[in-house]
């Protein structure tokens, strides 16, 4: 298939890596300051364009490709107030977005697992729950998109906590999310339940980038030809 690469940094590079290795052809690359390879020939080639950039440039990437016509999987964090107007367009327009806040397939079955633990965890009152995570110093927002994912799982299933907040607190209805950025750290995400007997907790430990970016050409293999709002519970069926 073609694919075009909206974020030419390290992702970016990792991700066509991948995708030629899968016999793909990058067609079009777009960085910053290279908006108008948008209306290009070659972007507009694309059966799909792959996302990573900013969560200050995300929502005019994903509308620039709507007016090519191209189909996106993005895996940028950060803009979600905005998801609305995404879904409108997939409804009403017959775009095709694919969205995930992790395209690591280790990830998306500890979002699962993250779940089930929930599920289970909402029995028993006595063990209070926190969450941690670590990423790179780069990393723009805080929690990362893959914590909010996880925080979401829990708020579902355990009945006790009302909202997610960052850093501590007091309030027993509330998820504390506490968030390291140290050096070139791919991403730690780890769900603490405690008592006063014990304590239990499941980590997800990302290695390198690959496993996001080979996530993210399998979207886009799985998108292409379909039509809609699209995510990781949809390709894997285990969500």
């Amino acid at each position: 298939m073609k694919i075009a690469l909206i974020g030419y940094g390290k992702m970016g590079h990792e991700i066509e890596k991948i995708a030629l290795e899968r016999g793909h052809e990058v067609v079009c690359t777009i960085d910053m300051n290279e908006e108008e390879k948008f209306n290009s020939p070659a972007f507009r080639s694309a059966d799909v364009a792959i996302e990573f950039t900013s969560p200050a440039s995300a929502l005019q990437n994903y509308r620039r490709a709507f007016a090519a016509d191209v189909p996106v999987v993005s895996g940028t964090t950060g803009w979600l107030e905005h998801l609305p107007e995404i879904r409108e367009a997939c409804d009403k327009e017959g775009k095709t977005f694919f969205y995930a806040s992790n395209f690591s397939l280790g990830v998306n079955i500890f979002f699962a697992l993250n779940n089930h633990l929930a599920k289970i965890m909402n029995q028993f009152p006595g063990y209070d729950v926190r969450m941690e995570e670590t990423h790179h110093m780069h990393k723009l927002d805080a929690p990362s998109g893959t914590a909010i994912t996880l925080a979401e799982g829990i708020l579902a299933h355990i009945g006790r906590k009302d909202k997610w907040v960052l850093d501590k607190t007091d309030k027993v209805d509330e998820l504390p999310i506490k968030t390291f950025r140290e050096g070139e750290v791919p991403g730690i995400h780890t769900v603490i339940y405690e008592s006063e007997a014990d304590s239990i907790r499941i980590t997800h430990d990302a290695k390198n980038r690959k496993g996001f970016a080979l996530g993210a050409v399998l979207a886009a293999e799985f998108t292409k030809g379909k039509k809609g709002f699209l995510g990781m519970s949809d390709m894997l069926g285990i969500l």
